[in-house]
């Protein structure tokens, strides 16, 4: 006489359950990063240089200091989703590696997939020449030259689907040549 088979217990129904259970969980957190990762990820914003402008240029002391208004244009462009809330941010002009103008941005927002235009403007005082460090072999030696350094760096967070936040910053560094006799752009590169 053969025995009667045993039901399967309770116990190894919920240990299988608890197992399809914990895959799917598994499954759906898997692919929940996987979209994160592919559609969502933050990305940081794009600093382009539009304009490098000296409105107002002279030379004085003999040729040894100079005295000029700096403006620059910038563009900031937000690739992502999400709104970039840029704070900490600023300008600064450098002159042989010296900071010579500072300038902060006031924070705000930049729209998913918007530009923002932005100016910043530095009038420098009584700048002392250093003509020899300067003068660059490959600009014409017939004018004297200077090269002026400016930053730009845009700092803050992007805020994705409302649950995650993201720190992203960009940062352009350029450098602009002009001519000492009358302050003339002979050109910049970031």
């Amino acid at each position: 006489m053969s025995q009667p088979e045993r039901p399967p217990s309770s116990r190894t129904n919920n240990l299988a359950s608890c197992f399809v259970a914990t895959f799917f969980l598994i499954f759906f957190i898997l692919i929940i990063f996987i979209l994160y990762f592919t559609l969502f990820k933050p990305m940081h914003p794009k600093i382009s240089v539009t304009a490098v402008q000296f409105p107002s240029f002279s030379v004085t002391n003999n040729g040894t200091t100079v005295n000029f208004t700096f403006s620059q244009y910038a563009s900031v462009k937000n690739p992502n989703k999400g709104t970039f809330s840029h704070y900490d941010s600023s300008f600064q002009l450098l002159y042989n590696g010296k900071p010579i103008g500072f300038m902060f941005v006031p924070a705000g927002k930049i729209n998913a997939h918007r530009t923002e235009y932005i100016a910043a403007t530095f009038t420098v005082q009584s700048l002392p020449l250093g003509l020899g460090p300067n003068n660059r072999d490959g600009l014409d030696k017939m004018r004297p030259t200077m090269e002026i350094e400016f930053r730009i760096e845009m700092s803050g967070r992007v805020r994705v689907l409302h649950l995650f936040t993201h720190h992203v910053e960009a940062i352009a560094d350029c450098r602009v040549a002009i001519t000492i006799s009358d302050g003339s752009v002979l050109g910049f590169h970031c």
